[in-house]
């Protein structure tokens, strides 16, 4: 069994038909819509399919959001689960493939397809495990100025053409084995949006391969809302800083090792 969870925000039922048209048009066998809008104007999209469960919640962010699905994803015995951002357009055979990859690798835990924004250009979301150095390079200073530690930091050295397997995955879609998750927990609900993803690959590629698999991909409308609102921006430090206090500072020695060992298997050179 493949389950998968939506989570929205007061989205319009035009901007979540094309995902959703996705995810029916897929094998997947439960999609769940978690709707942390104030209202629950969704809810008529219950009425598309009977593999649709719409459950409308207070907002308690991003990751407990998905949590909820999870959750319920555990108790039906699914075999993994899909966590979806609504902004994401994929083919029927996306799914299929990935279960197929994980069916024959069992050491995976996690993995995520290739990305490309709606105009063609691939998005660089395999990365090393972040210092603070890194987010900041990345926030608030323009790139042609940081590129070589862009370049290192999100392993554009590989070209993304090889299966890696990379500490930290992008949240925008992230297709997990659901006993993997029994093992390292769901997401971490002290964050409310942003180093979810973060800190759940993490702490799975300590037990499990956490894989970019390049021969599928999806496209991925990024907004990237926390440049352009000073309220997301807010939510985004808040949370970042709460990543950091978890997980320490500048001084983090599990961090690097895990980026050594990465660097050493992807050959980086300086």
């Amino acid at each position: 069994m493949i389950t998968a969870s939506i989570v929205t925000y007061h989205h319009s039922r035009r901007e979540l038909d094309d995902v959703i048209g996705c995810a029916l048009q897929s094998p997947i066998d439960k999609i769940y819509i978690i709707d942390n809008s104030a209202n629950d104007a969704l809810r008529p999209l219950e009425s598309l399919s009977d593999r649709i469960r719409y459950i409308h919640n207070a907002n308690i962010g991003y990751g407990g959001a998905h949590n909820i699905a999870i959750r319920e994803a555990m108790e039906l015995g699914a075999t993994y689960h899909a966590v979806i951002n609504p902004d994401i357009h994929f083919g029927p055979e996306v799914i299929a493939a990935l279960a197929c990859y994980m069916d024959h690798h069992p050491d995976a835990g996690q993995i995520m397809p290739k990305v490309y924004y709606p105009d063609g250009r691939l998005q660089y979301l395999c990365k090393m495990v972040p210092t603070p150095i890194d987010l900041i390079f990345k926030r608030f200073i323009p790139e042609q100025m940081t590129r070589k530690q862009l370049d290192r930091f999100q392993l554009r050295f590989t070209g993304y053409r090889q299966v890696m397997n990379v500490p930290y995955l992008s949240g925008c879609f992230m297709f997990f084995r659901v006993s993997a998750l029994l093992e390292i927990g769901l997401f971490d609900e002290r964050f409310f949006m942003y180093p979810e993803d973060i800190d759940i690959t993490r702490r799975m590629h300590e037990r499990y391969k956490t894989l970019f698999y390049p021969e599928v991909s999806i496209i991925h409308a990024h907004a990237a809302a926390s440049k352009t609102s000073k309220r997301m921006l807010k939510i985004h430090i808040v949370n970042m800083v709460r990543y950091f206090n978890k997980w320490g500072w500048f001084f983090d020695a599990r961090r690097r090792q895990i980026n050594r060992k990465l660097l050493k298997e992807l050959h980086y050179k300086q």
